[in-house]
């Protein structure tokens, strides 16, 4: 660790790798109420889960994100973080608001839940992944503000470079698209529009910038290619990011009251999405064929191939599958949408997170050459069964949309949606199957950190 205020990142790491076994715990309890209706019910219904599941990954991901900020910026910077103790608040306030913000949707109804938060002095509640109450969402504001400024000061103060200017920028876009949150336009096809510049220019764009940078920063550690090179590398892959997220925007916009001009827009948008992510595989796997040194910390360059791999599969291949106009047409609402969401959510940023975590956390507990062989041995185990089970639950959720499409949208004799579960009741077992593969992963993963020093 060549700053000490990079130390600060670990509660980071921490909590959002708690924050993910939370997240697929849910996620496991959904999938049984696929299968069994009444389980759980009516402790928790289905509706209180999803909101935690996917709640949960928007959180786990940006701790993830500002962990991975506060360790790589000083490295780039050659200086030490602006405020460690700003950045130690930030954690505390940021992790307070999101597990008090859970406990409310667990054990407070809904409706009462917005009584209690203000939500008449100004509705924001009860939106698809932005159902967090006011003072909930006034922190986030907070919270990522702060973050901005420690990091903006951290770069103005010392060295700037490619990898820091499309970090901020992503910061940035982070906290201006989540702005439009604060508005509720009454009328509903508006609210869809607005609704979109924050969910999809978050994950599409924004968050893109973010991931990267993390990547470009973990292959120049690893890898030791010449910073020029993967400059390049870079700007070329966001300039495409850029592009093809925000006119990607368009293919939400279908069936819903938009003018019919978004399905050209929305559809040539989404067949150049995966470029971006195609060029990302290119750019992990030129920079580790083309490497300068050979870093002990092997599965640190591990997860940042696999997160180009997985990323170009589930946002761009997976994506595609499904936008263009004509195809969404009969997809729009099945579980494909699923199957697109767990691996692109997954393969995206899921990994980058384990990418950084693997390559930072064995330096921050001293151990700057990576884990020892048997740890790392055990790592690539939990590797393998992640995406082995990740992979799995697409194309489980995939094989699911098809069935629905076909009983319920397109077939010679159609069936009502109930029926149409009860038919897919057995590739939910596959996909339930499929998601205690994941979190056995994870537990191995959890694992690996215990695994004791090989005596040299």
């Amino acid at each position: 660790m060549k700053y000490s205020s990079q130390a600060v990142a670990k509660p980071y790491f921490i909590f959002a790798l708690v924050l993910l076994a939370g997240e697929i715990l849910f996620g496991l309890l959904m999938a049984i109420q696929y299968l069994y209706g009444d389980f759980l019910f009516p402790l928790i219904p289905f509706n209180v889960l999803r909101m935690v599941h996917t709640n949960l990954l928007i959180v786990l991901i940006l701790f993830g994100f500002m962990g991975a900020t506060y360790y790589l910026i000083p490295e780039e910077a050659e200086r030490e973080l602006w405020s460690p103790k700003l950045a130690l608040i930030t954690f505390w306030v940021f992790a307070a608001a999101g597990v008090a913000t859970i406990l409310g949707y667990l054990f407070v109804p809904y409706a009462t839940l917005t009584e209690l938060t203000f939500n008449n002095l100004l509705p924001t509640m009860g939106r698809e992944f932005l159902e967090q109450p006011l003072p909930t969402k006034l922190g986030i504001v907070l919270v990522v503000v702060s973050y901005i400024v420690n990091t903006g000061m951290t770069v103005l103060k010392g060295r700037r470079t490619v990898i820091t200017t499309v970090l901020i920028t992503g910061l940035i876009g982070l906290a201006v698209f989540f702005l439009i949150a604060f508005y509720v336009p009454e009328n509903l096809i508006v609210d869809k529009f607005l609704w979109w510049f924050t969910v999809h220019l978050w994950v599409e764009a924004t968050w893109e910038l973010i991931l990267g940078a993390i990547l470009a920063f973990v292959l120049i550690k690893v890898t030791g290619v010449d910073r020029e090179h993967i400059d390049k590398w870079l700007y070329l892959i966001i300039a495409m990011t850029m592009v093809s997220g925000i006119l990607g925007t368009g293919h939400h916009f279908f069936y819903m009251g938009a003018p019919e001009y978004w399905l050209w827009i929305g559809s040539i948008a989404s067949a150049a999405e995966p470029l971006p992510f195609f060029l990302m595989i290119l750019f992990a796997f030129s920079m580790a064929k083309n490497r300068k040194i050979e870093h002990d910390n092997k599965m640190a360059l591990t997860w940042a191939k696999g997160t180009a791999v997985m990323a170009f599969l589930g946002a761009g291949v997976w994506g595609f599958i499904h936008t263009l106009a004509p195809v969404n047409f009969y997809t729009h609402g099945t579980q494909l949408t699923a199957a697109h969401g767990h691996l692109s959510f997954y393969g995206a940023y899921i990994m980058i997170i384990f990418t950084i975590i693997s390559y930072a956390m064995p330096i921050l507990r001293g151990r700057p050459h990576g884990n020892c062989a048997k740890a790392q041995s055990l790592e690539l185990k939990s590797f393998w069964m992640m995406n082995i089970g990740m992979v799995g639950l697409t194309l489980a959720l995939t094989t699911a949309g098809i069935m629905q499409i076909l009983d319920q949208r397109v077939g010679t004799e159609l069936i009502g949606f109930m029926d149409s579960q009860a038919s897919i009741a057995g590739v939910y077992t596959v996909r339930a199957f499929f998601g205690v593969l994941v979190f056995a992963g994870l537990i191995t993963y959890f694992a690996s950190f215990f695994v004791k020093e090989e005596a040299k």
